[in-house]
């Protein structure tokens, strides 16, 4: 007989998926939520003998959001609070978030969205129209059949992508996360190659009908031949030609950052319109979370919960 964890694991992927669960191990054990059957973090806090949980990073996704409530409310005293930012495709309203989060939800990003059925590959900006057929002089695309083959090669171009951006915390993810990203069913990996080398790689998962932007990273020489235009032009191409209808492709960098970063215009220039995601926190244990707070000397801040302020580099 078989746990309800391993039956839902036999028909989940991406970020419902206990492997992907797994691979963010160095920030906090996973632990299975039975009725919404999704999954968080638990882990010990800083100079305290407690734990709280978050949301797996990026997004916390669920397989019935309408359970979601009946896990928060059957979590438990071992936890302080809990935190996370929600699916954009989550069956879920802000309605529905505060019966599950009585402490904190507001709209944290909007995530630029693509509409398969009425996007074209080139995206809806003539600017990126424009450089990816000059980008494709240089660069073909290929969808990596193999991706873990690549582990080390993208290890190395997400170190150049650390660098570049002096990305902190939580989101610099190591090569030993990598290679358990690489393993969760539904990724999809594409290659950008230049005279035999490669120049950049991004990673998507798939759930349901929707494609997820994971990560991408590329060399300085990828960034030069304008690699990421070829290559998000091929992923869009390639998940319409399968049968998906959205591609969430995330929003633009930072904490909050603003909508007008480089970032997040190149995401605009393939999008068909936005979809808001939410921040969502509930303390579980008020005394003790006061507690920690006041022990932590952390100065007034608006961040959940406030004694991890700068875990994400901000």
């Amino acid at each position: 007989m078989i746990d309800l964890a391993q039956y839902v694991d036999r028909c989940s992927t991406g970020y419902v998926h206990h492997r992907y669960a797994e691979s963010l191990a160095q920030v906090g054990t996973p632990r299975f939520l039975p009725q919404s059957r999704g999954w968080i973090l638990q882990r010990s806090i800083p100079a305290s003998e407690y734990q709280d949980a978050m949301g797996c990073y990026p997004l916390f996704a669920c397989e019935d959001w309408s359970q979601l409530d009946r896990d928060l409310d059957d979590i438990g005293d071992g936890l302080i609070c809990l935190s996370l930012v929600t699916d954009p495709f989550g069956e879920c309203d802000e309605h529905s978030l505060r019966r599950c989060f009585k402490d904190v939800v507001f709209p944290f990003k909007e995530h630029f969205v693509v509409d398969l059925s009425e996007a074209g590959p080139y995206g809806t900006h003539p600017h990126h129209r424009r450089n990816v057929r000059r980008a494709l002089r240089d660069v073909r695309v290929e969808r990596c059949q193999a991706p873990d083959q690549y582990l080390d090669e993208f290890s190395s171009l997400y170190d150049n992508l650390i660098r570049r951006h002096n990305i902190k915390g939580i989101p610099a993810f190591s090569r030993t996360a990598f290679a358990g990203q690489l393993q969760v069913p539904g990724l999809v990996m594409f290659r950008a190659v230049h005279q035999d080398a490669t120049v950049g790689i991004t990673l998507w998962y798939t759930q349901r009908d929707v494609g997820y932007y994971h990560l991408g990273a590329y060399s300085d020489e990828g960034y030069r031949l304008r690699a990421s235009f070829p290559i998000f032009a091929t992923a869009i191409e390639h998940f319409a030609a399968s049968g998906h209808r959205w591609l969430d492709l995330g929003a633009g960098a930072g904490i909050g950052g603003p909508a007008s970063d480089g970032l997040a215009r190149f995401k605009q220039g393939w999008s068909t319109g936005t979809r808001t995601v939410f921040f969502c926190g509930r303390i579980f244990d008020s005394a003790k979370y006061r507690e920690i707070v006041e022990a932590s000397r952390v100065p007034a801040t608006s961040y959940f919960p406030a004694y991890r302020r700068g875990e994400f580099g901000a």
